[in-house]
Formats: C-alpha cells, structure tokens, sequence
C-alpha cells in the first residue's frame, strides 16, 4: 500500500454575480473579488506571493482581448491589487481552470509561492458572440468555412450527431442533462439562472441552430469572476477554513492533427479516455473511489462524453443512464455529476462551477446543499481538449 501526502490545499474563495452584461469593468469585479477571496482564507493582500490563471477571451467575430476590459490576466490583477508577487503565470491552453490549478500547485510545491491566487474572469462582449469575420477563406479554412462549417456550434453537432447514429440515441435524452444542470443552478444565488430552472417541455420546443444542437444546448455568455487561494498543506491548517486538497490533475494531449474544429467522436473519447487513465495512474483512484465527479457540459452532449470517459457509464450507454435518472441530485443512488449546476446552469465561466463544487462540498461550505463526499473530480472542457483536478477532504490518499 502507498500512501500520499497533499502538499497543497484550497484555503479559500470568493464568487461575483453572474451576470449576462455587467455594470462594472470586468477587471473592477475581477479585482473586488480577488480581494474577497483573500480575505476569506483569512489573509492579507501583502501575502499573496504568486498569482495564476488565463486570460482566454473565447469569443469570436472581431472582438478584442483588452486587459481590464474583456481579459484579465494574472499579471494585471497582481499589479492593480497592488502586490508584489515571487510568482506569476498564465496558463496558455485549452482546460483552462484545470490549467491554471495546475500551475498553482507546482509553484507551491516548489517553494516558488507560498499563497496562490487562481482566477478566472469571462467577458461577454456587445454583438454576435461567435459571428464569422472571414471576408476570404484562406489556409485550413478554406475547407471548412465556405461549407458553413465553421464555429463551435458545427464543431460539437458532428460528434453530437455521431453519437445518436451510433448508438441509437435521441435527443429526448439530453433533456434530462440540460433540465439537470438548470434545475442546480436555479438554486445558486450567484447563478445568472437563479430562481430560474428549466422543464422538458421547454427544452424540446428550442429550435435547432446547428442540427441537433438548439441554444439551450450551450452555455450562455456572461460576464463573472471567480477566485481560489492556494497553499502547502501545513500553512493551511492555521487559517480560517477547512482546507481541501489537490490530490492530482491530468491534462490532455493534443489530439490528431485536423481541419479547424474537426472533432470526431472517436478523437474525443480515446483522448478523454487516455487523459482519465493518466489521473488514474498519478493518483492510485478509479471512478470507484469518486464521491463526487463534477463534469464539464459547455455543450451538453459533453456530458455524456465525460460519463462515459470516466467509466460512470459503458460505452454508447450514457444517454440511457441520465434519461433514467442516473445524474439526478436529488436522488439517493445518483451520480451527481451537475450538483453544481456546471456552465449550462450558471453560466459560461468555463470550470469555475465544477472546481467550486467540489470546494464547498469538500469543505463543508455547501450549506443546505451538502453532500456526504470525500473524493471530487473537477473535470474542465472536452475530454480530449482539457484536464482534470482531483481533490480529497483527507490529505492522506492510499493505493
């Protein structure tokens, strides 16, 4: 049997509104919050020593990554809070909280910081969020674009469409995986669909955008923030909050070489499979040793990707499971895999709702919400084009 130590924990975290076009600068909530979060690890700005994040603006159609604005990058947050970080990096990837978790946790346990803050900061800008620029198609987009493929929605209703072929899917079935995660996030304060959920009925009438992808199928642009305080393990057991520990991340690998937003569904699973296995391997878990697995659903069939990548689900088996009540939170013998509410029930902050649940759950900071979990896997963007972290209330893991 081996037995692993955490060397750095969660200590604290602070959440802005979700709002579809906010009032204040992007940077102005980025900063109130980072604040925020600072505070409630029970710390002072002075000693914040490294900062992590990315800055990815993920819009289309001509807009401009403007630092305060519509990015905020870890390096502008730490001057305009006025510290004096050792230690400051942006993670440049796709998996982006998982990304920058990840570079949180290195500097840490190098003893290049002592306290981390990770952030996450989304813009929503004015216009057509996704509009197609192009006034000529050149390179590989001249094999895509003038087809009309182009965008993130024809990206995902391919693997979308191959997985209902394939395994005599309906689209019925992901009512339940959209109506799941709205149902959650109707019940988050900070949540832009709060108070708001979501019935079947109104899911099936959504037309279609990009067959058979509808809106409601995505997550919805906004404007919010989020940020975590990072530390060793010991420094973690003196401050306010109970500590929650990362345990391990993998990351995926870059995939097969493709036109521009060519997912396949084959890509998508191999890759996700094999970026399960490395966390596997890192970490001596399975998918038996997961309480509470917090899965990525940009788009929704990415849940059903994730389930299956995870081993929650066979093969070809996930639509079946959350059609029969397989992720429903509000059952005993559930997977809760949108507990909190993911992106399609908060909103698009990429996996901030992901690694927050598994924070609040793990330390007990859920409120009427809480569940019984001691192992809880954040798992951020697609499968094959992402990462995963997992955290443990118990320092000690053993395999």
């Amino acid at each position: 049997m081996t037995v692993t130590r955490a060397q750095v924990a969660i200590v604290g975290y602070a959440h802005s509104r979700i709002e579809r076009h906010a009032s204040r600068a992007l940077g102005t909530i980025a900063v109130d919050v980072a604040r925020a979060a600072i505070a409630d690890a029970g710390l002072s700005v002075d000693a914040i020593d490294g900062f992590t994040g990315s800055s990815l603006l993920p819009a289309a159609g001509g807009h401009l990554p403007v630092e305060g604005v519509s990015i905020v990058s870890p390096t502008w947050l730490a001057r305009s809070l006025g510290a004096c970080p050792r230690y400051v990096a942006g993670f440049d990837g796709i998996g982006q909280v998982s990304g920058a978790v990840t570079l949180a946790v290195n500097a840490i346990a190098s003893g290049a910081a002592d306290y981390v803050v990770v952030h996450r900061a989304l813009h929503n800008p004015a216009g057509s969020y996704h509009g197609n620029a192009m006034r000529a198609a050149s390179g590989s987009h001249q094999w895509t674009a003038p087809q009309g493929f182009f965008g993130p929605l024809a990206m995902i209703a391919l693997p979308y469409n191959e997985y209902l072929l394939r395994y005599g899917a309906r689209r019925e079935s992901m009512a339940a995986v959209v109506v799941e995660a709205r149902k959650n996030g109707a019940r988050l304060p900070q949540s832009y669909w709060y108070e708001r959920p979501l019935s079947v009925e109104e899911y099936l009438a959504e037309p279609t955008l990009a067959d058979p992808v509808t809106r409601l199928d995505c997550d919805i642009p906004v404007d919010g923030a989020a940020a975590f305080v990072l530390t060793t393990a010991e420094r973690a057991r003196d401050l306010p909050n109970r500590p929650v520990y990362v345990i391990g991340s993998s990351s995926s690998c870059s995939g097969p070489r493709r036109l521009p937003m060519h997912w396949p569904l084959d890509d998508i699973m191999d890759g996700g499979t094999a970026t399960v296995q490395r966390l596997w391997r890192q970490t001596g878990l399975s998918i038996a040793d997961v309480d509470l697995p917090q899965v990525y659903d940009g788009f929704s069939p990415v849940v059903w990707f994730w389930l299956e990548v995870l081993g929650i689900c066979p093969p070809g088996e996930a639509h079946r499971f959350v059609e029969s009540g397989g992720i429903d939170s509000d059952r005993p013998d559930a997977v809760a895999a949108l507990s909190g509410g993911g992106a399609l029930g908060n909103g698009r902050m990429h996996g901030v709702p992901q690694m927050l649940e598994c924070y609040l759950q793990l330390a007990g900071r859920a409120g009427e919400r809480q569940r019984g979990a001691e192992v809880a896997l954040a798992c951020q963007a697609s499968p094959h084009y992402g990462g995963i972290v997992a955290y443990s209330a118990d320092p000690l893991r053993m395999s």
